[in-house]
C-alpha cells in the first residue's frame, strides 16, 4: 500500500462536500509531477486531504477507489483523472504549523514542494498526521 496527500482549496471542493457526496473523481491536475503521482496511486492506497490556501490543514482521509483513467476535463492525452471515496474525517485537522513543528514530518513533501497539489507519503508521515489528529 502506498500513501499520499492531495490539496484542495476548500471554497472550490470541501471535505464537507466530499463525505456528502461520497465520491469524486481528481481531475485538473496540469502538472507533470502531480500527474505522474495520480498515475503511480493504486486501488485502496490511503490519501490524506489536505485544504490548502484557506485552513491550511490536513482535514481527512481518502481511498483510491479507481485508478488512473483520462482526465474528462481535457482532450490531451498526457492528463490523467482517479477516483477518490471519504474514509474518515480527523477528530481535529492538522494545521501546516503543526506539520512544520514536528520533526517526524521535516522531510515532508508539502514542506519542501508547497505547490505540489498531489504527493506521496512515507507511511511513518502519514501515520504521524493521522496521529496528531486524533490527539
Amino acid at each position: 500500500m502506498n500513501y499520499w496527500l492531495v490539496k484542495s482549496e476548500p471554497h472550490k471542493y470541501s471535505w464537507e462536500m466530499f463525505e456528502k457526496e461520497g465520491r469524486t473523481f481528481w481531475d485538473g491536475v496540469r502538472n507533470y509531477q502531480a500527474r505522474n503521482n495520480l498515475k503511480a496511486m493504486q486501488n485502496d492506497d490511503l490519501v490524506l486531504y489536505y485544504h490548502s490556501n484557506d485552513g491550511k490543514e490536513v482535514v481527512g482521509i481518502a481511498k483510491v477507489i479507481k485508478e488512473a483513467y483520462p482526465d474528462p476535463t481535457t482532450d490531451e492525452a498526457d492528463w490523467v483523472a482517479i477516483d477518490l471515496a471519504p474514509v474518515q474525517r480527523l477528530a481535529k485537522p492538522v494545521t501546516l504549523q503543526q506539520i512544520k513543528k514536528d520533526s517526524r514530518l521535516e522531510n515532508i513533501g508539502l514542506l519542501r514542494q508547497m505547490r505540489l497539489s498531489v504527493m506521496p507519503l512515507k507511511r511513518e508521515e502519514f501515520d504521524a498526521i493521522v496521529a496528531l489528529g486524533s490527539q
